[in-house]
């Protein structure tokens, strides 16, 4: 490396610096002979070497961070699409980068999903709106709009052709989607706070919803009428989701338990108690993830017998995910990673992954058999509040503070 006359000279006044900062008196004398250099160094060359040295420490550091990127970049060129190597579905996890990077609502999105059978996505945002997207080609359609606050959740009937949203203006809303109408059906009032969840039985007959005044409602869908009411959580209960045959509700709260009702009698089957902050999301394990959950728990005895659950995941702000056997009241494994409060979870269609997104900007996949964190991805530039994942097309989909929605192609 060849120096020019002035970057020599001011090289030579950083070392004679930091030799009479440090004491090298003699060193120094000799130094300056050497150099041919003046008896007084001006000031702005004090703890000039030192600066320059930890400069270039921090940029050695971010090339070797940014070589490690290049390097997971070209694997994923080479493996990770399904052109380039023989990869079943049941392996393919949300890769960078994202196909579309979607931004027209104004406040934080609240919650993403897909259409159960159409090219559509959906999104609701603290804007008080409800945004349609065509995923396939990350085109805006329409806005839904009727709430008059923040909305905090969606949900399809297993038809696709009705959309209930709530919010925190108090209302349930129940919205057409036969033939691409999209109107209005119903407004359901009955909560005294904000509705914080919404959530189809798998008839499409009933829907149940969540409030922060503590209770869960179920409500007719014809009718609009409120049949049940849930009561037990004692603060606001953040999500309710039904298991797949419909038998049970399980919801989770501030309170920091998750709780298990029995659909029918509004009883409380079980309450489960070990996350230590705020549970913000829970997850029904599907029949393909028995299983790998049973490899991790260690269930599986001599004879080949195992547990038949059923199995729940829970995320929290206490950073942590909880697998647990509900049928034997028990949190089999907790998965250890985020950074931040853990804001939605889901299982991979296939069963074998838990994919999660959180507070500290990341979208994460999880190997459910090792118990681990086996891909991570920088999915937003702020928090992440919600996620979902195609059930037959390789789509993941996120919605963020910053406002974007996100498409994530699985490979």
């Amino acid at each position: 490396m060849v120096l020019s006359q002035r970057q020599r000279e001011e090289l030579n006044k950083a070392i004679a610096d930091y030799l009479g900062q440090n004491g090298f008196y003699t060193a120094l004398e000799e130094f300056k002979k050497e150099a041919e250099m003046p008896e007084d160094i001006e000031k702005k060359y004090s703890g000039l070497l030192e600066k320059k040295w930890t400069s270039v420490i921090r940029l050695q550091k971010k090339v070797m961070d940014l070589e490690a990127k290049l390097s997971e970049a070209e694997k994923e060129i080479t493996s990770g699409g399904p052109t380039r190597k023989d990869r079943n579905a049941a392996d393919w996890i949300p890769r960078p980068p994202a196909k579309f990077e979607l931004k027209r609502h104004r406040s934080p999105i609240t919650r993403v999903i897909f259409h159960p059978h159409y090219n559509y996505m959906v999104s609701c945002s603290e804007d008080a709106s409800i945004m349609i997207w065509d995923y396939e080609c990350g085109e805006y359609v329409k806005s839904l709009k009727g709430h008059t606050d923040s909305v905090q959740d969606i949900a399809f009937d297993h038809t696709g052709k009705i959309l209930a949203s709530c919010s925190a203006d108090l209302t349930v809303k129940l919205w057409d989607f036969q033939d691409n109408v999209w109107t209005c059906m119903k407004t359901l009032h009955g909560h005294d706070h904000n509705v914080s969840s919404v959530c189809f039985l798998p008839s499409g007959d009933f829907l149940v919803s969540a409030s922060r005044d503590k209770t869960i409602k179920m409500w007719e869908v014809n009718t609009g009428f409120n049949t049940r009411t849930y009561t037990g959580h004692r603060d606001w209960v953040r999500m309710v989701r039904v298991n797949p045959d419909g038998s049970l509700l399980a919801s989770c709260s501030n309170d920091q338990t998750v709780r298990v009702w029995v659909t029918a009698t509004r009883e409380c089957k079980v309450e489960l108690r070990e996350h230590e902050h705020v549970v913000e999301c829970i997850a029904w394990a599907p029949q393909s993830a028995r299983q790998a959950i049973n490899e991790a728990a260690g269930n599986e005895d001599k004879r080949g017998t195992s547990s038949e659950g059923p199995f729940l995941i829970s995320g929290s702000r206490d950073k942590t995910i909880k697998v647990w056997d509900v049928g034997v009241h028990t949190c089999l494994f907790t998965l250890i990673g985020h950074d931040n409060w853990v804001r939605g979870l889901l299982f991979h269609p296939q069963g074998k992954y838990i994919i999660s997104v959180s507070d500290d900007k990341t979208l994460r996949t999880w190997d459910i058999s090792n118990k681990r964190n086996m891909k991570t991805l920088d999915a937003h530039l702020h928090f992440v509040t919600s996620l979902d994942f195609h059930r037959s097309a390789p789509f993941v989909i996120t919605g963020s503070v910053d406002q974007f929605l996100k498409v994530w192609e699985c490979r």
